[in-house]
């Protein structure tokens, strides 16, 4: 009998064993692969969706773009042009708004006491689940009146010809009786943030208010050839895909091949040869071109001028 024969049993326990380890690495294995590549989407997709997010406003002025991202974090204002505390607040009078900016109020302290607040959290959370509220005194008793809701913002500018003084953001509530809303100007002030204590209304529902921002500055794109341009947007496609192609690859190789270590990595010769490549090729280049510049002056030789040699004869 052959000797291979005794092998069999062996060889096919091998396959058996091996085909359950890659049975059982599979599911991890399409898991990761598509965290990381939901990662990579997010990543490469982020300027897209930024449009889509609330507080987002650009406009066009004489060859310029104008962003504005009031709810974007700084280093001085962590929450952009909301209000920390969760609300900014106004009283005039005997009238009291409060309001924030691109979201619902939040009240860890001074939450509001007054009738009729149903559309804005109910008797017990009263002023959470609306952006701008007021409170009137009628009868001796206070009334509130939900004038502006997160879900519906609209963003202009407050003068076209002039788009670094800032912007006007208008909340409306469309209640059951009648229409309200706030007009809250967030003007550029690159120094300071500064709630303005004046308060107008015109009509029967409708205020309109200021606030000084940094927030309120926008961030301003040339299209006179600054910038990245297309030729960003070209290499951020290429830069995805690159990326996209190593991780995906990676992990295929490592779950399904059951390649481990930095052999992982597809084509990884290519990758730890391709930064010499590019140095011998632009060596190579640099000395064509020096080549190049010395024939050029080698082959130079000054042409006399006739004039020079007839006045030259005549000399003599």
């Amino acid at each position: 009998m052959d000797d291979s024969s005794f092998d069999l049993p062996n060889r096919s326990s091998y396959k058996l064993f091996s085909a359950h380890m890659v049975a059982d690495m599979l599911p991890a294995g399409r898991i990761a692969a598509r965290v990381f590549v939901s990662c990579l989407l997010l990543l490469c997709l982020e300027p897209l969706l930024a449009v889509g997010r609330p507080c987002e406003f650009s406009a066009t002025y004489r060859n310029n773009l104008y962003n504005y991202s009031l709810a974007a974090p700084s280093q001085k204002y962590p929450h952009g042009v909301m209000s920390e505390d969760g609300f900014y607040m106004i009283a005039v009078n005997e009238t009291m708004l409060w309001y924030q900016l691109c979201d619902q109020m939040i009240f860890n302290h001074d939450q509001p006491r007054c009738l009729n607040c149903q559309d804005c959290g109910g008797p017990s959370r009263c002023g959470m689940q609306c952006s701008a509220l007021t409170a009137n005194d009628i009868g001796g008793y206070h009334v509130c009146t939900t004038i502006g809701q997160a879900s519906n913002l609209d963003i202009s500018l407050i003068e076209k010809d002039n788009p670094q003084k800032g912007v006007i953001v208008k909340m409306i509530s469309s209640g059951s009786k009648e229409n309200c809303s706030l007009s809250v100007s967030v003007i550029c002030d690159s120094n300071k943030a500064q709630v303005s204590n004046s308060l107008t209304i015109t009509g029967d529902c409708d205020y309109a208010t200021e606030l000084r921002h940094p927030s309120g500055c926008a961030r301003i794109i040339s299209a006179n050839g600054r910038g990245w341009g297309w030729f960003g947007t070209l290499m951020t496609i290429i830069i995805c895909l690159l990326g996209g192609y190593l991780v995906v690859g990676t992990i295929y190789r490592y779950f399904f091949l059951g390649i481990h270590s930095a052999q992982a990595i597809p084509n990884l010769e290519f990758w730890l040869r391709l930064p010499q490549r590019t140095w011998t090729m632009l060596g190579s280049l640099v000395r064509r071109l020096q080549g190049y510049s010395r024939s050029t002056r080698g082959s130079y030789t000054p042409v006399r001028d006739d004039g020079d040699s007839h006045g030259r004869a005549s000399s003599y």
